[in-house]
């Protein structure tokens, strides 16, 4: 039987402003296999974001268990962590999160600073990622130059450069119109079925959970529902300009 890609046993996560204790997280029990699209809807504050930071290794968490391809987090080092983060997950932001007045190709070499790659390598890398979103005929233009569509697609570019084994991402149509919304939601889908990368997102927006596989919805910190979900859309080949 295959060890799943992530499992939490009893995950819990309090935050804590001088003497006041805010449950984030309670007792939160779930699996996810390599492969999977996983979409974590619930009511703004009912710690869907923390769930994602926490798997992502953005955040720490105070009580239970958190394995990452079958070894139990609190075991790795934090050299060993800061590995992970740059090498095996990628992050994809609501805000973009993009260098100004550096170009598209600068931005998504970025992760790229930190990994073993041989720097000899990194513009083939970079350029490949671009395309892959569609963008190589804007990838010396700069993110004033582009819309927040465009900007998106660079995140994700460079979400994937380092090859991660599961791409995180937060609210990635939260900034922007429903037309370039559906073109990132397609594109990760077609990440996910012809790549078979796993991603995981955190959305409030119905029409951008039912592009992924399953849907885990979070209510005051505790898992309310967790269900597959009929797949509505085929991935596009044709990224809209």
């Amino acid at each position: 039987m295959a060890i799943p890609l992530i499992e939490t046993r009893k995950l819990n996560k309090v935050y804590r402003d001088d003497l006041v204790e805010t449950p984030a997280l309670k007792d939160i029990d779930l699996s996810i296999d390599k492969g999977e699209f996983v979409a974590i809807m619930g009511p703004s504050g009912s710690g869907k974001s923390t769930l994602l930071h926490v798997l992502g290794f953005l955040d720490k968490y105070e009580e239970g268990e958190y394995l990452f391809e079958g070894k139990n987090t609190k075991e790795y080092s934090e050299n060993e962590l800061a590995d992970i983060r740059n090498e095996k997950v990628g992050f994809i932001f609501q805000a973009f999160n993009l260098l100004p007045r550096t170009s598209v190709l600068e931005n998504v070499k970025l992760p790229l600073l930190y990994s073993s790659v041989p720097k000899s390598k990194w513009e083939d890398i970079a350029l490949e990622a671009i395309d892959a979103v569609g963008l190589s005929h804007r990838q010396d233009h700069e993110p004033a130059q582009l819309s927040g569509g465009e900007k998106q697609r660079v995140a994700i570019a460079r979400a994937l450069v380092n090859n991660p084994k599961v791409i995180f991402a937060d609210e990635p149509t939260g900034n922007l119109d429903s037309k370039s919304g559906k073109i990132i939601m397609e594109i990760l889908q077609r990440l996910n079925e012809d790549e078979k990368r796993t991603i995981i997102l955190v959305t409030h927006e119905t029409y951008t959970a039912e592009h992924a596989q399953r849907i885990i919805h979070i209510l005051d910190g505790e898992i309310d529902k967790d269900y597959e979900v009929k797949k509505i859309r085929k991935a596009s080949e044709d990224f809209e300009k």
